[in-house]
């Protein structure tokens, strides 16, 4: 089964971070990443930009309205996920916990991926 680990840290702290730093930890992420790579575990992997860069789409009227920035005030934000794929949420646990000994701090939520294929029927 497919998860998703979603990462969540304190966006200050994060963009803080010297070139350097953010080096480091890109690189102890990257080992956890190639041992995921070597078993076939690893999907794709996302880092997202900071939240000053979103736009939020407030469905609950109409028209919809846009605004500038992310839909909710938080200290920690969304920066990025992965996707693995593992036996059972135990595993998939202890795919964050490595990566959670990589870059220490924050918080990563496990959820289970349901896939969707939108129906591509012929024209």
């Amino acid at each position: 089964m497919q998860y998703a680990i979603l990462c969540y840290h304190d966006e200050k702290v994060v963009t803080s971070w010297t070139r350097a730093e953010d080096d480091a930890v890109l690189a102890k992420l990257a080992a956890v990443h190639e041992e995921l790579k070597a078993q076939g575990r690893l999907g794709p992997v996302v880092r997202l930009l900071p939240t000053t860069t979103a736009t939020t789409l407030k469905k609950d009227r109409e028209p919809p309205l846009v605004v500038d920035g992310p839909f909710a005030e938080t200290k920690e934000a969304l920066l990025g996920f992965y996707i693995v794929d593992c036996a059972d949420l135990e595993d998939a646990l202890e795919v964050a916990r490595a990566l959670g000994r990589a870059n220490p701090g924050g918080s990563y939520e496990v959820r289970p991926v349901g896939l969707f294929f939108p129906d591509e029927r012929a024209s």
